[in-house]
């Protein structure tokens, strides 16, 4: 992804903060993340995220969704801890905005409200759906494959957790990265 495509796309992320009412000091704007898991299709599966704090031991950050738009399928896999702990990623999804639809292990839902891009399908494979409405949450514990998609009016998920490892995710699809590779304009 180019430089100038990337940063004209973390200000749709910024229009998203604002609508929900969410101050982001000048330092977090420059700090937003964008990832399209080098697909090249941002508005099918990307991701924005905004890292509020990242210690050894808990995070906190924000994920924006443009409409429609997925986060592919993975896992966080277990790690060793700085106290030497083999641990994983817990984490707590909270909807502040629009509505998620978070798909996880289990029973496949008869009838999901929505569909993973068609083009990457083949690479979603768990199936059983939770939906998120703004106030609603769920937790995801270690080892739990899942992946999330926004509905029609885009989203932004709360998310609080322990450690993040982002260089650990494991994707269904062996050949994304979680981190875009930005070229100069």
């Amino acid at each position: 992804m180019k430089k100038n495509e990337m940063d004209a796309l973390r200000q749709k992320a910024v229009g998203y903060f604002e609508r929900a009412g969410i101050v982001l000091t000048p330092a977090e704007r420059e700090a937003i993340e964008v990832t399209d898991y080098e697909l090249g299709r941002f508005e099918d599966i990307g991701l924005f995220l905004l890292t509020y704090f990242n210690t050894g031991r808990s995070s906190a950050r924000e994920l924006v969704l443009l409409p429609n738009q997925a986060c592919p399928e993975h896992f966080h896999p277990p790690f060793i801890d700085d106290a030497g702990e083999n641990i994983g990623k817990e984490e707590t999804f909270r909807c502040r905005m629009g509505k998620v639809y978070l798909y996880v292990d289990g029973e496949p839902t008869p009838n999901p409200q929505a569909k993973p891009p068609a083009f990457h399908g083949d690479f979603f494979k768990v199936r059983h759906e939770v939906a998120l409405n703004p106030g609603d949450q769920y937790t995801l514990y270690p080892g739990t494959k899942h992946w999330f998609i926004a509905g029609p009016e885009g989203a932004i998920v709360s998310e609080f957790s322990t450690r993040i490892k982002d260089d650990a995710d494991v994707f269904t699809d062996p050949s994304l990265s979680r981190f875009s590779r930005i070229e100069e304009s």
